[in-house]
């Protein structure tokens, strides 16, 4: 997680670089997109069970988010498990990707969900495209986040401007400032894709692990009540058993 962060740092810094450049930026909006309530949205879930409320609360979110937004909204959902809870909700649901099995995975699946996107991004170019899925936190816990990331517009490209050179040695660009832009815009798009479905495995992860943590938990109360029960009704039939022995021997000695 920290390297995804770091990289998806330097590609920001890189294009808060180009943005200081004289020239026009390709794929961005000079001025704020006018936005027609058009709202494409991915939701990170799960394929598998024993992950607690993970779906739950990573659906519920997006379910939440996009009611309160006017106009049209399409999702897409990576795993069946949040595909069912969306669909529950009423959402338009416009197709379901598999929860990728590894890292090297993740490469393919962002690849389809570009492809994807883009083709409905066609009919409309000032639609939004949002991002849900849990990002971990301390203590195998997560939290739903919600991440937007189209369209590039001046808002976008004011917020990049606007970050701190880490270092004294301001940057400079080499060669074509557009080709360079082409290169970074697709590259964070890629990467803020990959580092959310990235987020949602290891969240997903850490649930599953919470999951099993609590059911080990609960099955060793259980054995421990049962051990204390067995313990119990032995230590009753011993004091029965010796209150019959008692009993009887006091019974001879009487009739003696």
């Amino acid at each position: 997680m920290l390297a995804l962060a770091d990289y998806h740092r330097t590609v920001e810094l890189g294009l808060a670089a180009c943005f200081r450049e004289d020239g026009p930026a390709p794929n961005v909006e000079p001025k704020a997109a006018v936005h027609t309530g058009a709202i494409s949205a991915i939701v990170f879930g799960s394929d598998q069970g024993l992950v607690g409320q993970f779906n739950e609360v990573v659906a519920d979110h997006a379910i939440e988010a996009l009611a309160a937004s006017p106009g049209n909204c399409r999702v897409w959902a990576v795993g069946e498990r949040v595909h069912a809870r969306l669909a529950d909700s009423g959402l338009p649901l416009l197709g379901l990707f598999a929860v990728p099995n590894s890292v090297q995975a993740i490469t393919p699946l962002v690849g389809r969900i570009q492809i994807a996107s883009e083709g409905h991004r066609d009919a409309d170019r000032n639609a939004l495209l949002w991002v849900f899925h849990n990002r971990p936190m301390p203590g195998a816990l997560y939290e739903p986040v919600r991440q937007r990331l189209l369209p590039l517009d001046a808002q976008w490209r004011q917020r990049l401007a606007k970050i701190h050179w880490p270092t004294v040695n301001l940057p400079e660009v080499r060669g074509s400032t557009i080709a360079t832009l082409r290169v970074l815009i697709r590259e964070y798009l890629f990467i803020s894709l990959f580092r959310a479905c990235a987020e949602s495995l290891a969240s997903e992860n850490a649930s599953r692990l919470a999951a099993m943590q609590r059911a080990d938990k609960n099955i060793n109360d259980l054995l421990e009540r049962l051990h204390g029960a067995f313990h119990q009704l032995r230590q009753s039939a011993i004091d029965e058993e010796l209150f019959d022995v008692v009993s009887g021997f006091e019974a001879l000695g009487g009739s003696h």
